[in-house]
């Protein structure tokens, strides 16, 4: 019962961790990375495909993206939906090879996107602080169904603890890392 707890908030906080480093790697830096295009998705021939199944994306150098469909007619299309994405970047077409010049960011956006991280970064926490009440109200049901002993009940609430603390600075390394990463000129 109690291992079904903590494994099951263990589980939880690190879907939650993870899926926090997931949305970081949509948020542009300075680099150029495959990560930026990986959640569009494409209009192939009736049914939307994640691009990378209907074209090889490539970094070609720190500022450019190369996307080659593997169909020339997939070309327009593919074109259509960076122009419909939430990214603001402008592709440029040279026979069948699409390029995203990622132009550097300025100061201004540097800041506004760390602020962004730092509330994705809290979002994260507080999911975790949730999950945290969950199996702490598991354990407290547990402890009125007579269950588990009372000094049982303390110390799954100290380990439940001591795994919010762990995740929490799991998600407070993930921003410090994507924070450098954003301020790196």
């Amino acid at each position: 019962m109690l291992s079904d707890i903590k494994k099951d908030a263990t589980t939880r906080m690190q879907k939650s961790v993870d899926a926090f480093r997931q949305e970081l790697t949509k948020l542009r830096t300075g680099r150029a990375t495959t990560a930026l295009v990986d959640h569009l998705k494409v209009n192939y021939y009736g049914s939307e495909m994640p691009l990378s199944q209907v074209a090889t994306v490539a970094v070609a150098d720190a500022r450019t993206l190369t996307i080659t469909p593997w169909e020339k007619p997939m070309v327009a299309v593919v074109e259509k939906a960076i122009f419909a994405s939430d990214l603001g970047l402008t592709p440029n077409t040279a026979g069948t090879v699409i390029r995203i010049n990622l132009p550097p960011l300025t100061e201004e956006r540097r800041k506004e996107l760390s602020k962004h991280v730092h509330a994705g970064g809290e979002d994260a926490k507080v999911a975790i602080r949730n999950i945290r009440r969950d199996a702490n109200h598991h354990i407290k049901e547990l402890l009125k169904d007579k269950q588990i002993t009372e000094d049982e009940e303390r110390s799954s609430e100290a380990d439940i603890q001591k795994l919010t603390d762990k995740a929490i600075k799991d998600v407070d390394d993930v921003v410090k890392a994507k924070e450098q990463e954003l301020m790196a000129v």
